[in-house]
C-alpha cells in the first residue's frame, strides 16, 4: 500500500500574495474571515516538518506540497518523493486565486499522481516521534474515531460542520450505519469519548462527530463519491474566495467516509496533541524536546506576548531532536 502526504503552505511574506490579498480582501486583516497573521504567518518552522516526515515516517511515498505558485528558497524541488503543486494544477480557475482552505482541500483529490491512500495535514502539524503507517490506515482502510459531539456554538466555523452534517443525512440513514458497523462505533477503544454514541443512540439523525485537529487520513476515491453525490452544491461554494456560513469542510469527506464504513476504529487523540500558543507555549516547548507525542499541532495567535522569543525557543526544541537537514533542503 502506497501512502501519500498532502500537506497546504502560504507565504504571507510574498509581495505579490500580500498584493493581491489586500486585493480581494479590501482589508489585511478579518477576524470573522481567519484572515489574520496567524492564519496565515510561516514562522520559519517548515524544515522540520520535512525532517519530521524523512526521519520518523521514511515509508511515506510521495508528499504533495500545495502552494500558490510559492516555495521557500531552501526546498529542493527535484527532490524524487516531492511534488510541488500550484492551485492552478488541481482547482477550476474560476475559484482562483482563494483564501478559502475549504475550497482547497475540497479538490484534494485532482492533485496529479496522488495515491488512493494520503494523509492530510496542515502546515502546523508535526511529527516528532517515530511513527508507522499503521497509525493513519489499517487493512487498507483509514483509522479514526468514529463519535459524536453536541456543537452548541453559532460560530461560522461550527455552522460549516452542520451544513456537512445536513448532507450526511441526507445520503445516509443513522440507525442503518450504527447497526451495520456496530463494533466500529462502540469499539472501546474510544474509551469514555464514546459516551455519546450511547447516549445519542435512539436519535434518529446524524449529529456534528467529534472532529479532531488531527493529521487525517483520507482515500482519495472517498472525494470522488462525495462529488458524484453532491458536486452541485461543492461547485456552488467553491466560488467562496474567503470563509463563509454556507461552506462544506473536509469533515464532510471525513465523515462521508466514516458512514460508508470505510475505517478502522482508532483514537486519534491517543498520539496527538494541540497546543495553543497563547497560553501553552511552555508545554509545546517540552513536548518537542522530550518527543512526548507522535503528532503535535502548534496552533498559533495574534496576541501570544514575546513572539520571536517564543518562537526561537520552539526553533531550538525542533532542532534538538531534527539537528540534520533533510534531503528535502538544498
Amino acid at each position: 500500500m502506497e501512502i501519500d502526504i498532502v500537506v497546504t503552505w502560504v507565504d504571507m511574506n510574498d509581495p505579490k500574495w500580500k498584493e493581491e490579498f489586500a486585493r480581494y480582501s479590501q482589508k489585511t486583516l478579518n477576524e470573522k474571515n481567519g484572515v489574520s497573521d496567524a492564519r496565515f504567518r510561516d514562522y520559519g518552522f517548515l524544515k522540520y516538518w520535512f525532517r519530521g516526515i524523512e526521519n520518523f515516517a521514511p515509508w511515506v511515498r510521495k508528499i504533495h506540497f500545495v502552494t500558490c505558485g510559492q516555495a521557500p528558497d531552501w526546498l529542493d524541488r527535484d527532490n524524487p518523493k516531492l511534488n510541488v503543486v500550484d492551485h492552478k494544477d488541481f482547482i477550476p480557475h474560476q475559484f482562483l486565486p482563494t483564501y478559502n482552505s475549504v475550497v482547497i482541500e475540497r479538490y484534494m483529490h485532482l492533485i496529479p499522481d496522488l495515491a488512493e491512500h494520503f494523509v492530510y495535514f496542515n502546515d502546523d502539524f508535526y511529527i516528532i516521534n517515530k511513527i508507522e503507517p499503521e497509525r493513519f490506515f489499517l487493512n487498507g482502510l483509514p483509522r479514526d474515531i468514529a463519535v459524536f459531539q453536541y456543537n452548541p456554538s453559532w460560530s461560522q466555523w461550527y455552522k460549516t460542520l452542520k451544513n456537512n452534517i445536513r448532507l450526511i443525512n441526507k445520503h445516509f440513514d443513522k440507525h442503518e450505519i450504527l447497526k451495520r458497523d456496530h463494533d466500529k462505533w462502540f469499539s472501546p477503544v474510544y474509551g469514555s469519548k464514546a459516551r455519546m454514541n450511547h447516549i445519542l443512540k435512539p436519535y434518529n439523525r446524524f449529529i456534528t462527530l467529534r472532529t479532531p485537529h488531527n493529521a487525517q487520513p483520507y482515500l482519495k476515491s472517498t472525494f470522488y463519491e462525495v462529488w458524484n453525490a453532491e458536486g452541485e452544491e461543492l461547485t456552488r461554494t467553491s466560488a467562496n474566495r474567503f470563509r463563509a456560513s454556507d461552506d462544506y469542510t473536509p469533515e464532510l469527506f471525513r465523515t462521508w467516509q466514516i458512514c460508508q464504513g470505510n475505517f478502522e476504529p482508532y483514537n486519534t487523540y491517543s498520539d496527538t496533541k494541540m497546543f495553543p500558543l497563547l497560553i501553552k507555549s511552555e508545554k509545546a516547548i517540552k513536548a518537542i524536546s522530550d518527543q512526548s507525542y507522535s503528532l503535535i499541532c502548534l496552533n498559533d495567535n495574534v496576541n501570544i506576548r514575546n513572539y520571536d522569543q517564543v518562537m526561537q525557543r520552539l526553533s531550538n526544541a525542533f532542532d534538538s531532536i531534527l539537528p540534520e537537514k533533510s534531503s528535502f533542503e538544498l
